[in-house]
């Protein structure tokens, strides 16, 4: 009989499910690493929540383990690499926590608005400083909301019934998406420039890393208030110290922090913030909720194979594996290739498979695509989770194939249409294996991807290449390969130049400077 372990404490829901689905329980909790390495050998599954990291000897003496659950989004104490090395699918519950998440977040507004801790505090001690405590209404007042997701478009519908106004900042939310939720949709200068309050309700990514310094601090309105139920590293909490003790900001509700868990900060004693241990995702709804997700979501992989919500594994069965690899690998290259030159709201995107691909089980090649597509400003995507997103923004997603392509016996190519622009690129496999960009926005180029790469757009004229190598030779900068295309002669030019090493900003910046060229990106694959 399959065995399963639940080693965290989790509703008894968890438990149930397995049960009932025929397959055998322990529910041992507050094991130590070594504890839990003895025994976890006798075990095809692993339930876990925060508590419990899967790491070391762990997964090393997991001999049968099949799959790691984890009640909740967050993934850090497992060691997915060397998971799946061992062959164990991890799992995890990414949308079980959106409703209590905003609901604390509003929470935090609501008491930042009218300083209940520190009143309830004042009054425990025997106080009665009824002037003291002056608040504010949040009727008609404007809450600004960095990221509109899952949580963020929820937060968004309760505070438009609490008649507020609300204002969006969200790269991938489209105006018809923004127009549904009733949010005005606009860039995150107006909206640190209008809002009265501001929540924080995207993940951390490179793009969103320290979004609230001193920079943006200073462009917001005098007497702001800040919520930050996320991510502790969007915030750079020393500038936010400063703006909280100038006056700038009026006050901070935050339920997360850089470090954590935190017995000392230099938020400790300052009496207009309010902090909560994490609690985003504390309720006991939630944590039933996350619970008999994550225990149907084992069952299933267990006793019928399929793959749910899977971090590291896409939902493709074992006869179709040999032949999708290397597709796989190109559809990711092309998603993450459009994800890292377009960072504006995508409307539509279009994948059409030609030729032998088409004969293929395209839904993971287009899994992989828009995962690539995704990543570059979204946190943890995956192949499972990619469509559901994309569904969630009201992207229209669009699968095209062709038995026979035109000029290549197999093809695959992505069209992504956002507000400003429409851009396509095309890849093909070289040997059946080896993937290759043969087209950027309608210019034919025969590009391999490397980790590292530069794409330039240039006017095709005399010397260019010769100014770029040299640039690129006097920093340092080795070139691995270098692809070329034109629209024209003297028209429109492109370049992708795999490179040894990430290149810094300022090789970026003299680049940019060259005669001839639009713009330069650097990209990572």
């Amino acid at each position: 009989m399959v065995k399963v372990l639940i080693s965290d404490k989790m509703s008894p829901l968890a438990e149930q499910v397995f049960k009932n689905r025929g397959i055998e329980v322990d529910v041992i909790t507050g094991q130590s690493p070594e504890q839990l390495a003895a025994i976890i050998g006798d075990y095809e599954g692993l339930a876990i929540r925060s508590s419990t990291k899967a790491v070391g000897d762990i997964i090393a003496r997991a001999g049968k383990l099949k799959v790691i659950g984890r009640a909740g989004i967050g993934v850090d104490n497992v060691d997915i690499p060397a998971a799946t090395q061992k062959g164990i699918v991890v799992m995890n519950t990414p949308f079980g926590n959106s409703i209590t998440t905003a609901e604390h977040a509003i929470a935090m507004m609501l008491a930042l608005a009218r300083d209940i801790p520190q009143a309830n505090a004042s009054t425990h001690a025997g106080k009665w400083e009824k002037s003291r405590f002056m608040g504010i209404e949040i009727t008609g007042k404007t809450v600004g909301v960095i990221g509109c997701g899952n949580i963020g478009s929820i937060f968004a519908d309760r505070a438009l019934g609490l008649k507020m106004k609300v204002i969006g900042y969200d790269p991938y939310l489209t105006p018809e998406r923004a127009q549904a939720l009733g949010i005005e949709k606009v860039e995150l200068n107006e909206l640190l420039g209008r809002a009265d309050f501001i929540t924080l309700h995207t993940p951390l990514t490179d793009a969103t890393k320290n979004i609230i310094c001193a920079k943006n601090i200073k462009k917001m309105k005098d007497g702001v208030r800040l919520i930050n139920c996320a991510r502790g590293g969007l915030v750079v909490e020393a500038d936010l110290k400063a703006g909280l003790e100038s006056g700038k900001i009026a006050g901070a509700g935050l339920d997360v922090l850089s470090v954590e868990p935190a017995t000392e900060h230099m938020f400790f004693g300052m009496e207009n913030v309010i902090l909560t241990p994490h609690l985003g995702a504390s309720t006991t709804e939630a944590q039933e909720k996350v619970a008999e997700q994550v225990a149907e979501q084992m069952a299933d992989y267990l006793l019928t194979g399929a793959v749910t919500n899977a971090l590291n594994m896409p939902s493709v069965s074992a006869e179709e594996a040999p032949r999708l690899t290397p597709y796989m690998k190109l559809a990711g290259q092309l998603g993450s290739f459009a994800g890292q030159a377009t960072q504006t709201a995508y409307q539509e995107v279009t994948i059409e498979y030609e030729g032998a691909v088409a004969e293929l089980n395209v839904k993971p090649l287009t899994a992989a695509v828009l995962q690539g597509l995704l990543a570059p400003l979204m946190e943890g995507v995956n192949m499972v989770s990619a469509p559901v997103i994309a569904r969630e923004r009201d992207i229209i997603i669009s699968e095209v194939t062709r038995e026979k392509g035109e000029a290549y016996q197999t093809l695959i190519r992505l069209t992504v249409k956002t507000e400003n622009q429409t851009r396509s690129v095309c890849g093909t496999l070289f040997n059946g294996t080896e993937p290759r960009l043969v087209e950027v926005k309608g210019i034919p180029i025969d590009a391999r991807i490397g980790p590292n790469m530069l794409y330039i757009t240039n006017r095709d004229k005399p010397g260019f290449i010769g100014s770029l190598g040299t640039v690129l030779g006097d920093a340092g900068v080795n070139i691995a390969t270098f692809s070329l295309g034109r629209a024209s002669e003297g028209g429109d030019a492109i370049a992708l130049i795999e490179i040894d090493g990430e290149p810094g900003k300022d090789v970026i910046d003299r680049v940019c400077e060259l005669e001839h060229v639009v713009m330069v990106k650097a990209m990572r694959f």
